[in-house]
């Protein structure tokens, strides 16, 4: 949940109630990151995490990529001019301050690091992994499991394409059409599964309890979940994307590139609709392209400018505080495992 959604009083609160809260440490930078790791400590002595983007090959050859990008940008100047704002420097950077972040984790480790858009050298993980870290890396299918198997993680989380905001791909095919991309989390779950001797955690989707109690019945060690906590009064999502995640208005998610050029999931709003079937491939380029758009629409109070990140599940997030929902998912998992055939299993456990 980069970009503020999953800071350090949300991870703290999931922590907290036995869970493992997680910092988003995408699009922030390496100092940003210090602070908030700081932060987090002085809220909670128990385990947590912070996922990292991977850096960004080339979007493809430099002066076809530029067009695309200007192209999109001509496309935009309507937007731009209708919230009062210029649009951004696409050319900020694609590195997401990644080797300073490194450093940060490795100077003062955490418990557990997981990576999102890739998978880092096998250097990267063996030096987190002497520092006494857990390396998770994000994949979305079986060749990306075998991939980050041989290159030493210790964990694979295992996305689904139902889960809301990007796709983790490893590569983004630029000839995709972003609406088709992934397998569901209980197919790829079993396929990698019977590819890779790892732990599991399934993600993408999950808002009860019971789904927790199918993903471990499915094979996965652990579930994780995104979209079921956005609504939390401790995560720091926009109060307009708090409200859309359970409204009436919103019945539909898709993939799309139109915010950011990779595809990502979100409620279908205008801005969707309008710009996601011509967007290009090229990200983080299009995510500085339309940030000044999308923080311009939230001041105005318009949702349908903005990123509305989503799991296909929204409908169902529950908007309780952090350590109530922990404690709710871990009673709706002990109550669907108590509902299967076999002994009862001991309450008390970790969600």
């Amino acid at each position: 949940m980069a970009g503020g959604g999953s800071g350090p009083e949300l991870a703290a609160a999931v922590s907290e109630a036995g869970g493992l809260g997680f910092l988003a440490a995408g699009y922030k930078t390496p100092e940003a990151l210090y602070a908030e790791i700081r932060e987090l400590r002085r809220r909670t002595g128990r385990p947590f995490g912070v996922n990292l983007f991977l850096p960004q090959p080339p979007v493809g050859p430099g002066k076809d990529a530029s067009a695309r990008i200007a192209v999109y940008a001509e496309q935009l100047a309507g937007e731009a001019e209708w919230y009062e704002t210029e649009l951004g420097d696409p050319e900020l950077g694609t590195d997401d301050g990644y080797d300073g972040k490194l450093a940060v984790l490795l100077d003062d480790p955490v418990p557990v690091v997981s990576f999102t858009f890739g998978c880092p050298d096998p250097a990267v993980l063996e030096r987190l992994a002497a520092v006494g870290t857990v390396t998770v890396v994000t994949v979305t299918s079986p060749s990306e499991a075998r991939a980050a198997h041989r290159a030493g993680a210790a964990a694979l989380c295992v996305q689904g394409v139902e889960a809301g905001g990007h796709l983790s791909v490893h590569q983004d095919d630029p000839r995709a059409d972003a609406s088709g991309a992934g397998l569901a989390l209980l197919p790829l779950l079993a396929a990698v599964a019977e590819a890779v001797p790892l732990p599991l955690v399934a993600a993408g989707g999950i808002m009860r309890g019971g789904q927790i109690a199918a993903v471990l019945a499915a094979g996965a060690s652990a579930a994780q979940l995104g979209t079921a906590f956005l609504v939390c009064p401790e995560s720091g999502a926009h109060p307009l994307h708090k409200a859309a995640l359970t409204s009436s208005l919103y019945t539909r998610t898709e993939l799309t590139r139109a915010f950011t050029g990779r595809p990502a999931r979100g409620l279908v709003n205008r801005f969707l609709r309008e710009h996601g079937p011509y967007a290009p491939a090229a990200y983080p380029h299009l995510h500085h392209l339309t940030a000044p758009l999308r923080k311009a629409a939230a001041a105005a109070g318009d949702p349908q400018g903005m990123a509305l990140w989503a799991g296909q599940g929204h409908r169902l997030a529950r908007p309780l505080p952090a350590a109530e929902l922990v404690a709710l998912l871990t009673a709706e998992l002990y109550d669907a495992r108590a509902a299967l055939p076999g002994p009862r299993p001991e309450p008390g456990g970790r969600a």
